[in-house]
């Protein structure tokens, strides 16, 4: 059985800033992550490190038991949705595509003229003259038509509006169906996301802070709410993330197994990815 991709105590400095810090973590065939977190908590330094773009200061990353650094044949697995300013400004879509064709064998042409359609995205304008929504979607057609076993998408809605946004996420869903290639999405749009990613890796200033299945994470996520002695009392031995105190109200974010349903006096909900999000990175 493939191992997938394997992150072993990676770190990376910028200065003095631990951009990451003894990241482990393993990618596997066939899934949706979300990789997560607030601005600067080094979401986008660990793709690159993944993808070769640039090197850890220590650590290990592998595909299948095989270092990817300076390995061009283990990158051929991994495809990381570039940005706008790696594609020469003047030249057309069309070309684009054509050329992106020769460099990657495995990209998808009929499917590349398919989802362009799909977008209403003119092949005879040139890269520059796009708006910054429809630049997004060049990525997005491009990288949803390189068939690889691993693809990385950084932020890929950037100035999509809703409907353009809730097409890219069927036409995602639809792809990863047909092709069970392991997508790796990195997004600050979390409450979209998270009805379509399967494991979730929250990373906060440099460290993973969550790595789990997204069901087996909100089936922990509770929020409490009672009078402070009540619930201070259950509480105690729990995973607390945060807390919140008006009057003689008091809430508690939990991360816990516990069955509270049957005690008095207090309310238990459920969190949606999003809130717990806020929680875990406030």
């Amino acid at each position: 059985m493939k191992e997938g991709i394997i992150v072993e105590s990676v770190f990376k400095k910028y200065g003095d800033i631990n951009a990451l810090n003894d990241i482990n973590i393993k990618l596997e065939y066939g899934a949706i992550y979300g990789i997560l977190g607030r601005n600067g908590a080094g979401k986008s330094t660990l793709i690159n490190i993944i993808s070769n773009r640039i090197f850890s200061d220590k650590g290990r990353v592998s595909l299948n038991g095989v270092s990817v650094r300076e390995n061009d044949l283990a990158l051929q697995d991994i495809y990381v949705m570039s940005e706008q300013k790696y594609y020469p400004p003047k030249m057309k879509v069309k070309d684009l595509i054509y050329w992106t064709k020769k460099f990657y064998p495995s990209f998808d042409l009929e499917y590349s003229k398919e989802i362009s359609s799909l977008f209403d995205l003119n092949w005879n304008k040139t890269v520059e003259s796009l708006s910054t929504g429809y630049s997004s979607i060049l990525k997005i057609v491009i990288t949803l038509s390189i068939n690889v076993p691993f693809v990385f998408l950084d932020e890929p809605v950037l100035g999509l509006d809703i409907n353009h946004r809730d097409l890219f996420y069927k036409s995602l869903m639809k792809r990863f169906k047909d092709c069970k290639n392991t997508f790796v999405i990195s997004t600050h749009l979390i409450e979209e996301l998270s009805d379509i990613i399967e494991k979730v890796i929250l990373i906060k200033q440099g460290k993973v802070l969550i790595d789990e299945s997204k069901d087996t994470l909100l089936e922990r996520a509770r929020k409490v709410t009672g009078s402070k002695e009540i619930i201070a009392n259950y509480i105690k031995n729990e995973d607390i993330i945060a807390t919140e105190n008006s009057g003689d109200i008091y809430k508690a974010y939990l991360l816990t197994n516990t069955d509270y349903s049957g005690i008095k006096d207090i309310t238990i909900e459920k969190l949606g990815l999003q809130e717990l999000f806020l929680k875990l990175t406030n």
